[in-house]
């Protein structure tokens, strides 16, 4: 149970034994965030997003975060598994068009006629590359390799199927790209948190991609889980509110 008493400007967390947070602590904003995630999940609330006119199902704070580190890292290519409507590639092919570098890789097991047409018409198709088939498959995994040259800065970005064993998949199919500093991201982690809710199922408690991202860095020793810092931050908050919790994966050799 929680009870947010705006009068006195605290956060009571429990019953008996509960707990009381001021509103203006850290500790009552992770709380918080996280109910709003939850009740944000049970509506659907990342579908309400587009990007330059597609659709984009991301929550806004992490597209937010990941624009930073793709500013601070400059990849030459961005790998994407997942493309969906295409609001993520072209939210992607837009920042390398501001930054003056760099270009998008879409892997998808299945791209929609109306979905490619609607990408492949976009003002910012010039800096997309669409690959269709699974991303696992070792034919669209060297096709992919195809368009990475020896010298490319390289960040990989993971939302396609996100059962554990195919993000692990993916994270072994791709890491090798990944340029020592860059990143691997393995998204949606917040599976795990979700259980119970609309649109879960009942293994997602451990068949999710954080697992995979923590059973991946245990045995490849040149990563490591490592969240990006805050470029910019003038607050008391540390903690990101996200959809990706131990989705960034970092090249440390």
């Amino acid at each position: 149970m929680i009870t947010i008493d705006t009068e006195s400007s605290k956060l009571i967390v429990g019953g008996e034994e509960s707990k009381t947070y001021g509103l203006n602590t850290p500790e009552a904003f992770d709380i918080l965030s996280k109910v709003w995630l939850r009740s944000g999940w049970d509506n659907k609330y990342v579908y309400t997003f587009s990007w330059m006119g597609r659709p984009i199902i991301q929550l806004p704070e992490d597209m937010f975060r990941i624009q930073e580190l793709i500013y601070n890292i400059k990849p030459d290519v961005i790998i994407e598994t997942g493309i969906a409507h295409g609001g993520s590639l072209i939210f992607y092919s837009s920042l390398c068009k501001a930054m003056g570098k760099g270009r998008v890789v879409g892997v998808d097991i299945e791209i929609r006629p109306h979905n490619r047409k609607a990408i492949e018409e976009h003002p910012l198709f010039s800096y997309i590359t669409l690959v269709e088939g699974s991303s696992i498959d070792s034919k669209i995994v060297n096709q992919v390799k195809n368009h990475v040259k020896p010298t490319d800065t390289v960040m990989v970005l993971l939302d396609s199927n996100h059962t554990k064993s195919h993000v692990l998949n993916e994270l072994n199919a791709y890491s090798p790209l990944v340029t020592k500093g860059s990143y691997i991201v393995a998204m949606d982690g917040i599976m795990e948190q979700v259980v119970g809710a609309p649109r879960t199922e009942s293994d997602w408690d451990w068949n999710n991609p954080k697992q995979a991202a923590i059973e991946f860095v245990k045995s490849n020793l040149n990563f490591e889980i490592k969240e990006p810092d805050f470029v910019f931050n003038e607050s008391q908050i540390v903690n990101r509110v996200t959809y990706w919790p131990s989705g960034y994966i970092k090249r440390i050799k």
